[in-house]
């Protein structure tokens, strides 16, 4: 996942609203969103490289989501992978705040990660660059991509805005938007935005201004590596609405997988 907007705790119909894009080599082999066959409660996509996620949701209220963490050209990957972390946290039942700060241990064996941990009452941030870190995340609009936490970047700004817009315009009546797939258009829309940022905007993460250019806009097309899947997750008060689209090296779309997770 390279690319995550949330809304966390801003209203009370609906305390998690999560968009994300995933970015990822287009000939990494990955399955669709669906439940997992190790784990009947658990939902979301699956890396069949390493065979962790990039984003997980479960029935039991938990869900985990990961961006790698960009700094020059090299992966930065280790021994441990970085979906690993999101697959063992909703499959297992430590609280966020235990799970995220138990990985002060040994957080510098895995990938390079930006991770967020959700138990159905508590929302926390970990990442293991440039040096440990984990806390709680505050009521209301943030973004994580391949920087620092809520970096203002122009996909996560872009990001933020169209979930910010999209929650302005709902009703008192947030149940129909879970249960209606067609409510959803407007957030991924904002997701399939491909317009290249301007210079002055970009950041600096040591992969050249050419590079730079080609990652910034929310939704990258390009034949080795670009978006590969579009999600948006809302958590009501009794269940998870869970949609994934997901697209081919030219960009069109290949198919969509949507669930309700009861909780």
């Amino acid at each position: 996942m390279c690319l995550i907007a949330i809304a966390w705790n801003t209203r009370p119909d609906l305390p998690l609203a999560l968009i994300a894009n995933r970015d990822e080599f287009h000939r990494r082999p990955s399955a669709a969103a669906d439940f997992d066959p190790d784990a009947p409660d658990v939902y979301g996509g699956r890396d069949l490289l390493q065979h962790g996620s990039w984003l997980l949701a479960s029935t039991r209220r938990r869900l985990a989501a990961v961006t790698n963490v960009r700094q020059g050209r090299q992966a930065g990957d280790a021994a441990a992978s970085r979906g690993w972390l999101v697959r063992d946290f909703v499959r297992g039942d430590l609280p966020a705040p235990a799970f995220a700060s138990a990985l002060a241990a040994d957080a510098q064996a895995y990938g390079r990660f930006n991770l967020l941990l959700w138990d159905g009452a508590a929302l926390w941030f970990a990442s293991n660059t440039p040096a440990f870190t984990a806390s709680a995340v505050t009521p209301g609009l943030h973004a994580m991509s391949n920087g620092a936490f809520d970096a203002r970047w122009p996909k996560s700004t872009a990001a933020t805005r169209t979930l910010d817009h999209w929650l302005s315009t709902r009703g008192n009546d947030i149940a129909a938007d879970l249960h209606d797939a067609t409510r959803l258009a407007p957030l991924f829309a904002g997701l399939r935005d491909a317009t290249v940022a301007p210079d002055a905007a970009l950041p600096d993460t040591g992969v050249g201004l050419e590079l730079e250019r080609r990652l910034s806009p929310p939704f990258i097309v390009d034949a080795d590596y670009g978006t590969r899947s579009s999600s948006v997750v809302l958590a009501g008060a009794d269940g998870i609405a869970f949609e994934e689209r997901r697209f081919g090296p030219s960009g069109v779309e290949t198919g969509t997988s949507r669930t309700w997770l009861a909780t």
